[in-house]
């Protein structure tokens, strides 16, 4: 599961992701991050099991917390396998099969959006919203 994690570093420098980590015992997978010297967003990805806890553990560090549910979705019938989206992903969420057809493996998607951006027939879009 994915979550998106906001939080401040006015108070200092805290590694609170580590601290998650320690604290619960649950292994995190940062897939984004942008932290600066007074705030921190990181996409982090975690087991589905594990959500609640963590996302107490954050919220008592004092981080905002939101569970993702939105994903990239592909309109096979606007997509003309041009391959932006491949040259443009920096997870490889995009790959071609053997005949040369457009494939997503949407669990390695960080939500970026950069595919969206760079289609060029608008074939790439987010669903849900979390």
């Amino acid at each position: 599961m994915k979550l998106l994690v906001t939080f401040s570093r006015k108070e200092g420098k805290k590694p609170i992701i580590a601290q998650v980590v320690k604290d619960t015992g649950v292994l995190v997978n940062v897939e984004r991050a942008l932290i600066d010297s007074s705030e921190g967003e990181a996409l982090i990805d975690i087991p589905d099991e594990s959500c609640r806890v963590v996302k107490d553990r954050l919220a008592a560090l004092g981080a905002t917390v939101r569970i993702l549910e939105e994903e990239i979705l592909l309109d096979e019938t606007e997509c003309v396998e041009c391959g932006a989206c491949i040259s443009i992903c920096p997870q490889e969420v995009f790959t071609f099969d053997e005949e040369w057809r457009l494939q997503m493996d949407a669990k390695k998607c960080v939500l970026c959006g950069r595919c969206i951006e760079i289609c060029p027939h608008r074939a790439l879009s987010r669903r849900g919203g979390g």
